[in-house]
């Protein structure tokens, strides 16, 4: 009964404070901790967009668990079904058993597949992304009878090991030896900077033609692979978003040549971009869709959609105990529903287009924002150092060091972002998608004043 108490109280903020509780936490738990390294605070409560402290400051979340959050904290429906689970005398827990709650999620979730998933099925893994993609990896190596994956610089997968050996980013790689072989990394197209170093339609037609000639090359050195492993839209990688016709082509060569093409929708899925998949917006059918955050409301879970042809496992020969999590099921439906009964995809479509242009007018005031880019509500500021030179494209240096600062000036503001792409340069927007123009306009209030606090003079005051 003590222990109930204590919790209540700090619950409703009546003790303690931020730097203690983290000062705990840094006992605790391992150096792996990261966010609260950058955001260095302990929740209380939270409500919609909004993130209440120990110490009851407010902050406007533009993170919403990494996207996970579609609805955002606290939805009065996703606790209602949470509650109705609870009540109901079903299992939490139900290893791949079935129930009705599962039957009526499945048959749900398969309905916004493409071609409303009558080729596709569904496989429940393990409960988090990364655990979806290793199945993925396993089942195309299986299908194929072939052992080698192509990947591309700046995706992320996750941080089990196959999943960190088609994941771009090299520092969680340091030191860790015998990653999984045969994987094969190619250039992924960049709006701001191309790889290539050519920019615009030419860039993505040489990119494009560039992963065809290696897969057609009887001299490229890489074996024909078992797949190909991408994001529609990068998110960890500085939300880089596919080209229409590079995605487009992608499809076509990979289909010609029995390769299995895995699109990652874990953070761009569900309305988050301002189509249900972001692979929607190249209008392609993706043999393996690798689903999670969104999917289960904010409960752990992950599935993937799979074309029926592909699915060669044998019984039990891809197991995970917690697969069955009824609470992620039911809070998954909830979610499922009010995003495709409400139209939410179009909604954020729309407020994405309105943000990005209130973005673009602030870009003219501050030229340390090089780029705004992004779909919906999965937006990127590239951060830059406008009084050095332009490359040969027109391109500012990135400047990881006034990100970090602006983060933290936002997070000051009562603001909460996160960074990403390369040297954590890009600022990321992953809000609720049920958040509001009014709240949009507070963000780019304090985003504003995150770049005043930061030092960040306006053309204008030049």
């Amino acid at each position: 009964m003590t222990d109930k108490v204590r919790i209540d109280n700090f619950g409703a903020n009546s003790s303690g404070n931020n730097e203690a509780f983290l000062a705990r936490q840094a006992e605790y738990e391992s150096n792996v901790r990261s966010y609260p390294r950058k955001l260095p605070f302990a929740i209380a409560k939270a409500q919609g967009v909004w993130i209440t402290d120990v110490e009851n400051n407010q902050y406007l979340d533009c993170l919403a668990g990494a996207g996970t959050l579609a609805l955002g904290h606290n939805h009065p429906d996703m606790l209602q079904s949470i509650q109705n689970v609870i009540t109901s005398g079903l299992p939490l827990h139900t290893l791949d058993l079935t129930t009705p709650l599962k039957d009526e999620f499945s048959a749900y979730l398969l309905s916004l597949l493409p071609g409303q998933g009558k080729e596709y099925c569904l496989q429940f893994t393990g409960p988090s992304g990364a655990d979806a993609v290793e199945a993925a990896l396993k089942l195309a190596k299986k299908y194929t009878g072939r052992s080698g994956v192509i990947s591309f610089s700046g995706g992320y997968h996750g941080m089990t090991h196959g999943a960190l050996a088609v994941t771009g980013n090299l520092s969680p790689k340091e030191a860790v030896n015998g990653m999984m072989p045969e994987v094969q990394f190619m250039p992924y197209p960049h709006l701001y900077r191309c790889p290539l170093g050519i920019g615009g339609k030419a860039g993505e037609n040489a990119l494009a033609y560039y992963f065809e000639n290696l897969i057609n090359d009887v001299e490229s050195g890489v074996r024909k692979p078992a797949a190909v492993i991408l994001e529609a839209v990068q998110g960890e990688g500085g939300v880089n978003p596919a080209p229409v016709e590079w995605l487009q082509r992608i499809r076509k060569v990979t289909q010609e040549h029995g390769i299995l093409l895995i699109l990652d929708e874990v953070q761009a899925g569900f309305a988050r971009t301002g189509k249900f998949f972001a692979f929607e917006h190249a209008g392609i059918e993706p043999d393996i869709i690798v689903m999670s955050k969104a999917v289960g409301g904010g409960l752990p879970l992950a599935v993937l959609g799979i074309k029926k042809q592909f699915d060669a496992w044998a019984p039990g020969h891809h197991t995970g105990t917690f697969r069955g999590n009824q609470l992620a099921m039911a809070t998954g439906l909830t979610t499922l529903r009010i995003l495709k009964d409400n139209n939410i995809a179009d909604q954020v479509a729309e407020k994405g287009e309105w943000l990005k242009g209130k973005l673009a007018e602030l870009q003219k005031r501050y030229p340390v924002i090089g780029h705004v880019r992004g779909l919906g509500l999965m937006l990127g500021i590239e951060i830059v150092k406008p009084e050095q030179p332009q490359d040969h494209m027109g391109c500012y240096p990135a400047d990881g060091e006034l990100s970090a600062l602006l983060q933290k000036k936002c997070f000051e503001a009562g603001l909460i972002l996160e960074r990403g792409g390369r040297h954590g340069c890009v600022l990321r927007l992953l809000p609720s998608l049920l958040i509001s123009k009014e709240e949009l306009g507070v963000f780019l209030d304090k985003f504003e004043g995150a770049l005043v606090a930061a030092g960040v003079k306006p053309v204008s005051a030049e």
